[in-house]
């Protein structure tokens, strides 16, 4: 096992699962980035919704592309960098940022809950402000994370 057996655990809709010592890959999106018809209901297993769910938002087929406007894309970048280098709450393996969503990898130095608050409140205002609507719901308030189960994986998910 090339983690810690120690593993924190909180739940909002999904369940956050936080193994000492893994990699933790996070996908969170724009608020309103999803057609309202649940997409999650066809599958029963969390992989495979969690796929489906993907693939429609890198269809950006419907909600806001605000991630496409190089100024707020910047913004979420640099609160990325941020939380590592100064906040120190992980470090950054790999991201990318889609036109609706973000994907990270991180090893985590910090409570996951601590760490997606801390970067999506701050992008979130930054953002907001960039494009003239604050006190906007910017982020959806849930996200997605996975734990790293070894070297292969991680691999995997970096490309």
């Amino acid at each position: 096992m090339w983690y810690n057996s120690l593993v924190s655990y909180h739940e909002r809709h999904l369940p956050h699962w936080q193994p000492e010592g893994a990699a933790l890959f996070i996908t969170w999106r724009l608020h309103g980035s999803l057609p309202k018809t649940p997409l999650t209901t066809q599958h029963r297993q969390a992989g495979r919704a969690f796929v489906a769910v993907d693939r429609e938002l890198d269809r950006a087929a419907s909600g806001p592309r605000w991630l496409l406007d190089e100024r707020v894309a910047r913004c979420v970048v640099d609160t990325l960098h941020y939380g590592e280098k100064q906040l120190r709450l992980y470090a950054l393996r790999a991201w990318v940022l889609m036109a609706n969503h973000v994907h990270i990898l991180i090893y985590p130095e910090a409570q996951l809950s601590k760490i997606t608050k801390s970067i999506k409140n701050f992008s979130a205002r930054q953002a907001n402000a960039i494009l003239g609507r604050m006190g906007q719901p910017f982020w959806q308030d849930e996200s997605y994370d996975h734990w790293v189960r070894g070297p292969v994986e991680l691999e995997k998910i970096v490309r």
